[in-house]
């Protein structure tokens, strides 16, 4: 594989030429990415020419419904999945929350869900509180040094009464890349249907779910260089044995059942340019020219292979200092380019630190309650969180470590 053009892959995103931003390097993508031009121009698009109701017979509306409907086909075979498996909703947080709503009035008093106190709280919270109904939630917890999940200890809690089984693909703040594959097989193994939040690995190579194997995978848009809309798998046994969630008149379409709000049009449609930027990608760095799974692939490769050399240098610049402890691993092979901080002082007055030479960062809990808590730090304080994708530079790697050099 040719290794990636940052210069080109820069060229895509707009955020990189606008003279506001000019010297300011973006650490703060686990929060939401920059948005490539190809989902900038179909959302401009979109808003210009098609601002209509879709699925109606005249041009603009029929170009509308076209377009939302090209986006999922062509983002649900990247994902390996089938079109109709594909859902849009206005987050994942709200996807998941519709999600808990379905397995409420499908599970039984007594039966068991398992959650982890890895996540990030969106895919924790809405699932805890199925105990409201009488539902047991087990509880699969981290190693408290290292912030890791041990998958023996899953297979020690399983039982059959356990339906169903969350957990991310990467945490928010230990970074560390789960084995999804073989968890689910455990988990299936049990008799256990399977969630992942992939919210935080998805924007550092979007993964073919079809080949991971869970029954449920969610990720935001807004974090893979797109719009504002929670995107949602949820493989057809296990979406066709939930309880409807949508209008009744709805419940025969799967990719509807789940999503009780009108969808955003615009938003849906723009999400096909997440599609057209893994094409340009494959194209310009010679990759397959057909097969979207295969693009898919590629791309995430491309993206992965170029992130763990930038990320194993800044690793090994905080991993022994003095007062700083990294969360997760020093491996950059195994874990996301997300690096949380734990430090003597409050993360949030370090992060304006960072800003004052042109670091773009986060300090602060993110959401991350549960695990900060379980590995012995304290909420309030937080951490420091850096974090970069694919189109990060060099040059702003180097920033960010003379700027950390200096602040911490």
């Amino acid at each position: 594989m040719s290794s990636l053009d940052i210069d080109f892959v820069r060229a895509q995103f707009p955020a990189f030429s606008e003279p506001s931003l000019k010297g300011q390097a973006f650490f703060e993508n686990a929060g939401g990415s920059y948005t490539c031009k190809p989902v900038i121009d179909r959302l401009t698009r979109f808003y210009t020419q098609r601002k209509v109701q879709p699925y109606a017979p005249y041009e603009a509306s029929r170009l509308a419904g076209a377009e939302m409907d090209e986006a999922r086909a062509r983002m649900a075979a990247i994902l390996g999945v089938e079109t109709d498996e594909l859902s849009f909703g206005p987050s994942t947080t709200q996807n998941t929350y519709v999600l808990a709503q379905a397995f409420r009035q499908w599970m039984k008093p007594g039966e068991a869900i398992v959650v982890t106190n890895q996540d990030h709280e969106a895919n924790s919270g809405p699932w805890r509180r199925l105990a409201e109904a009488g539902i047991e939630v087990r509880e699969w917890q981290i190693d408290p040094e290292t912030g890791s999940l041990n998958p023996q200890d899953l297979e020690n809690m399983l039982d059959e009464k356990v339906r169903l089984v969350c957990f991310p693909h990467c945490s928010n703040v230990v970074g560390e890349i789960n084995p999804v594959t073989e968890i689910t097989a455990i988990a299936h193994a049990a008799g256990a249907f399977v969630c992942v939040d992939g919210v935080s690995y998805a924007p550092h190579g979007f993964p073919n779910v079809g080949d991971l194997g869970p029954d449920i995978y969610l990720f935001s848009a807004y974090k893979t260089y797109g719009p504002h809309q929670g995107c949602m798998v949820i493989r057809r046994t296990l979406g066709e044995l939930l309880p409807n969630q949508a209008h009744y008149f709805n419940a025969d379409v799967l990719y509807k059942r789940f999503t009780p709000a009108g969808p955003d049009h615009a938003q849906i449609a723009a999400s096909a340019g997440m599609a057209d930027y893994v094409e340009l990608l494959c194209t310009h760095h010679g990759g397959p020219d057909a097969g979207a799974a295969e693009q898919g692939a590629f791309a995430h490769d491309l993206m992965r292979a170029h992130e763990v050399s930038l990320l194993q240098p800044v690793l090994d610049a905080v991993k022994d200092r003095n007062a700083v402890r990294l969360i997760g691993t020093s491996d950059a092979t195994r874990r996301a380019p997300t690096v949380a901080l734990s430090l003597n002082r409050p993360a949030e007055s370090v992060a304006a630190e960072l800003a004052q030479y042109g670091v773009m960062a986060g300090g602060g809990d993110f959401y991350a309650v549960r695990p900060l808590q379980a590995m012995g730090v304290d909420p309030a304080q937080g951490v420091l969180r850096v974090s970069f994708t694919h189109y990060t530079s060099q040059q702003e790697i180097d920033q960010l470590l003379e700027a950390l050099e200096r602040v911490l």
